[in-house]
């Protein structure tokens, strides 16, 4: 399959960066002369299974990988574990991933509540916890845990966002939150409140929370409407942003509805839950999203379908989580080919950390990748976006 020219700049800026790191050969448990060995925990089954074809285009991306020679002449091995988004499981095949199986690192594990769990254990054992698939803040703390870097904006900043726009559009609004009671939903909450700042307190009337164990979220709905909230804020994953949309809808309920950025995808969100009952929502949006005819004759967008349909067939092309995966495998290709011929999990983790001015062909113009020893938040700019029923439109300019 031939390069995209828009892929060009950035195969260019592979071999430039990989180029000094030839010298000597350095090797941790998980690499050799032939392989590099991955590990992931993904949630193929359970409440947060619509995330699971984030590991499976991830698969596909590396097969494809391995088909041109791999990386540096190895063969990228992914052993990905359905961990059921539940944290005792994640535990435990991280356990059997780093101790038996051995892998270099492990890549994209997904969830806040499975990833705290190993937190402190993937620290602890100096493996490499990289591009965690979860925007939660606490990724991002080189200092206390060096061996743990996110991937996607924060939770915070995208909160931040939301409050920016708020305050600017809606200023007397009333809000209602429906949040998932774990870290994950209280640190969006958290960058919400704080970009509200000293009016976080009169401005939000009301606040629900649900489980991920609930089969119903219409209570909550049902109480935020009540409340007489005219801004919602929807902090939810897939399966449940889907009932809350659709519930809103039902109920007669008519507030600005703002859609956390994870829930995004129309093909496994906002057409389960109804499109016409999706009109309207805002998101904030740092990937392109493949069914926008924007991105018609983008030849970065139509090398991807030519990638979904040769390695990953049974995509859905309109699933935004596709485009999320391969973009953050090719990431990975960016600093295992940094990493040249010293595949220590030491130097992973500083290839991670030294990624400088990186425009990924499928991320909205205008936001790019940069890291730093210091700064393990790899995207940290956003572009609110409003969805008209077919797609969403981006307005206004890349905050950062």
């Amino acid at each position: 399959m031939k390069h995209a020219k828009a892929l060009a700049s950035f195969t260019l800026a592979v071999a430039c960066a990989a180029a000094p790191a030839y010298a000597q050969k350095k090797y941790d448990p998980g690499a050799s002369d032939t392989e590099i060995k991955i590990g992931q925990t993904m949630p193929y089954s359970g409440p947060a299974s619509a995330y699971g074809t984030i590991g499976r285009v991830e698969a596909a991306y590396f097969k494809m990988i391995n088909e041109k020679g791999g990386i540096n002449g190895r063969k990228l091995e992914l052993i990905s574990v359905d961990d059921g988004y539940s944290p005792p499981r994640t535990v435990e095949a991280t356990r059997r991933l780093v101790e038996q199986d051995e892998v270099l690192f492990e890549f994209q594990p997904l969830g806040t509540a499975p990833n705290v769990a190993i937190h402190k254990y993937m620290n602890a054992k100096k493996v490499p916890q990289l591009f965690v698939a979860t925007g939660a803040t606490m990724w991002g703390d080189p200092k206390h845990f060096p061996w743990t870097m996110g991937w996607q904006p924060s939770y915070q900043t995208e909160g931040k966002i939301y409050a920016k726009d708020i305050l600017a559009n809606h200023p007397n609004a009333k809000i209602g939150v429906l949040y998932q009671n774990d870290d994950y939903g209280k640190d969006l909450l958290k960058g919400l409140k704080d970009g509200l700042g000293a009016k976080a307190s009169s401005m939000i009337v009301k606040e629900a929370s649900y489980e991920v164990t609930d089969p119903s979220i219409d209570s909550q709905i049902l109480s935020l409407k009540d409340s007489g909230a005219d801004v919602f804020v929807n902090i939810a994953t897939p399966k449940f942003a889907a009932l809350a949309i659709r519930k809103v809808y039902d109920s007669g309920w008519k507030p600005v509805h703002y859609l956390n950025n994870v829930s995004l995808s129309i093909g496994a969100v906002l057409k389960p839950a109804g499109l016409e009952k999706s009109v309207g929502l805002i998101t904030a949006a740092y990937l392109k999203d493949a069914t926008d005819p924007e991105w018609a004759n983008d030849p970065a967008m139509n090398e991807y379908k030519a990638f979904l349909k040769k390695y990953y067939p049974e995509a859905n092309v309109a699933d935004s989580s596709n485009v999320y995966g391969y973009s953050a495998a090719m990431t990975l290709v960016q600093v295992l080919k940094q990493c040249g011929d010293d595949l220590t999990r030491a130097n992973v983790m500083k290839q991670a950390a030294s990624l400088k001015h990186l425009q990924l062909p499928l991320a909205r113009p205008g936001i790019e990748v940069n890291t730093g020893p210091d700064d393990f938040f790899p995207f940290e700019a956003e572009q609110l976006a409003r969805f008209d029923g077919q797609r969403w439109v981006a307005y206004g300019k890349v905050i950062e």
